[in-house]
């Protein structure tokens, strides 16, 4: 599985990197952040360095709960997102893709509640994520 292609813990990724990075993907970032941000229930973001493995990530926050994990690769991006019992039970009455939907039901159970990842580099899995998104600010 491909990893952040921002490595280097000393240099925080830049728009122009970003963009350059994602090329004609960056249009689904873009909308996916503009949509958290314009929630109201943003109080950070930014970029997070998990170590060399892993690389950097942007996360997108309420308090100290994350409601959106963008994860910068070669040509597209990843989304990510935990949810509790209460908001998994809104995702299976969602019009999220039902392969996502089996995907999260099947993850492992945390202390946080169960996560996905999942590749956007199209307006379906654009839409899938914005529809996680609507769940994860509503609880």
């Amino acid at each position: 599985m491909p990893h952040s292609i921002f490595l280097d813990s000393t240099y925080c990724p830049t728009d122009i990197q970003l963009t350059e990075a994602l090329g004609e993907n960056y249009r689904y970032w873009e909308t996916l952040r503009d949509a958290a941000l314009k929630s109201g229930k943003v109080e950070t973001e930014g970029w997070h360095f998990g170590g060399k493995k892993f690389g950097w990530s942007y996360r997108i926050s309420h308090k100290k709960r994350v409601l959106i994990y963008l994860l910068p690769r070669d040509g597209f991006f990843k989304v990510a997102f935990v949810f509790g019992e209460k908001a998994i039970e809104e995702v299976k009455k969602s019009t999220i893709n039902p392969s996502l939907i089996k995907e999260l039901m099947n993850a492992k159970k945390y202390a946080e509640g169960k996560g996905i990842r999942f590749s956007v580099s199209s307006k379906d899995e654009t839409l899938d994520a914005l529809e996680f998104l609507r769940v994860k600010l509503e609880f």
